[in-house]
């Protein structure tokens, strides 16, 4: 083992600059700096490199942590980055947004006495440094294939799938009823969270190993629209990795007035307005509002700090449950908190004020009763706990279902579960469509970015592997035929 490791005994955990909260509330700049090469070395060098590594058992993509962390603490980091983009298409991406405090980090074997390694900042380091010192080259085919293959989404399945199996030699041409590449990546994902060049720069890399893209070009049988069945006669394979964007709605009285808003569109305003689009102003906009955030996953995070750094009057985040049992990421709350947003715990929304638009949330004091059959538990209401918040801006972040795909898509032999996914085979990734395979959040439900780069790398093995097979079938058919 290095000598330069297990210093977590005598070197305290370090996280990369921050700004102040202050300063990072008046714009849309990531809020973490990159480490410097001594302190990144510094912060590698407090990995254990124990014998059974649970940071890599809890990491969607088996990363090869204990690996990279040791190369980057002898200063390695050409061979880090090699060791680290082995396993993860995104690390960089991965790096910024992963929540690492319920993944690697916090699964770290150190971290009950001594605080975890700070994996994921490290992570970001490696990759921001490979791409300033060139390292960071397109995976080139050995050889060219005839076979190509159409992906349906350009988010993280979509685009981890086209990386591998362009570098397999396929034709990969990649479909998006977006005008840009990336998916939730781009649109449902803040600057400060990540900031847009990081994935235009992967797109560009996309690009030159050979990816086509067809932006602006939906799926369905409209007017300028290309169907699946088109798609499957003109490519041996084709791979559905759409995400999930049905935002799931929330009842009760006032629920239909204007001001009430989905997450999904509140964001794709707020960052089409970064990138420089011309945007309607009014409803989307938190400038000068009393903003009320429903939800408490990472998607509420999202719209609690896109309102601050709108200029928003108030923030507040009402979640039914308490902090403890929040499901979106502890550092994400704690920024939260830091830039001024007020959650209101054991909060649930009953009814929505106001005449011609909405005015306040009459919400629900709730409390935490006994488990459930998960174990979870349940929430039960407080007596006499009504209470009114003011708000003029509602933002449901309240999770995605999948859309109806056979209904828009006309494709009624596409089978679908009773939640709406594409159903597949879990070791092959085929549907019920000879062909056409799924990944990502279409099959699994709305998940982690993580496990969608997993899911597409996963599917692409298999579309090669079944493409290869076909060809070999032929092939040894052709020759029987002689």
């Amino acid at each position: 083992m290095s000598t330069k490791m297990l210093s977590f005994v005598s070197v305290s955990q370090s996280q990369p600059p921050r700004r102040g909260a202050a300063e990072r509330r008046n714009d849309f700049d990531e809020i973490y700096e990159d480490f410097a090469p001594e302190q990144a070395s510094t912060q590698a060098s407090r990995c254990s490199q124990c014998g059974v590594p649970f940071c890599s058992i809890h990491c969607p993509l088996g990363n090869n942590i204990p690996d990279w962390l040791m190369l980057t603490a002898e200063g390695r980091l050409e061979e880090a980055y090699a060791v680290s983009q082995a396993t993860n298409t995104f690390p960089e991406i991965c790096g910024r947004i992963c929540p690492q405090d319920r993944l690697c980090e916090g699964n770290c074997v150190i971290e009950k006495g001594f605080e975890s390694v700070t994996i994921g900042a490290v992570e970001r380091y490696i990759t921001d440094t490979a791409f300033e010192k060139g390292w960071v080259k397109p995976d080139l085919p050995v050889r060219e294939l005839e076979s190509s293959v159409a992906i349906i989404g350009a988010g993280p399945a979509g685009l981890a799938a086209a990386e591998r199996l362009r570098a397999a030699g396929h034709q990969v041409h990649v479909y998006d009823r977006h005008d840009r590449a990336g998916g939730l990546l781009i649109y449902g994902i803040p600057g400060f969270k990540l900031e847009k060049d990081i994935v235009a720069r992967r797109e560009k890399l996309l690009e030159d190993q050979g990816v086509i893209f067809h932006l602006g070009q939906a799926i369905g049988t409209g007017d300028g629209e290309v169907t699946l069945m088109q798609l499957r006669e003109q490519h041996d394979a084709v791979l559905i990795a759409t995400g999930v964007y049905k935002a799931r709605e929330i009842g009760g009285p006032g629920s239909g007035l204007p001001g009430i808003v989905r997450a999904l569109d509140y964001l794709t305003v707020s960052n089409r307005r970064s990138l420089g689009d011309a945007v309607p102003e009014g409803e989307l906009d938190a400038t000068d509002k009393d903003v009320v955030v429903i939800g408490g996953g990472d998607t509420a995070m999202d719209c609690v700090r896109t309102a601050i750094r709108q200029g928003a009057r108030s923030v507040k985040c009402l979640y039914r449950r308490d902090r403890a049992n929040m499901p979106g990421s502890v550092r994400e709350v704690k920024n939260a908190e830091e830039e001024g947003v007020e959650f209101v715990w054991l909060a649930a929304p009953e009814a929505f004020l106001g005449d011609n638009a909405v005015t306040g949330v009459r919400a629900q004091r709730m409390r935490l009763g006994m488990p459930d059959a998960t174990g979870r538990q349940s929430i039960e209401p407080e007596p006499d706990g009504l209470f009114t918040v003011k708000a003029d801006l509602v933002i449901k972040a309240l999770g995605f279902d999948p859309e109806p795909l056979p209904e828009l898509w006309e494709a009624k032999d596409l089978e679908v579960s009773r939640w709406g996914t594409v159903k597949i085979d879990r070791e092959r990734f085929e549907t019920s469509i000879s062909g056409v395979f799924a990944a990502g959040d279409i099959v699994r439900g709305a998940s982690l970015v993580v496990w969608a780069i997993r899911d597409g790398r996963d599917a692409a093995a298999q579309i090669d592997h079944w493409i290869s097979e076909r060809a070999s079938a032929s092939a040894s058919a052709s020759l029987a035929a002689e």
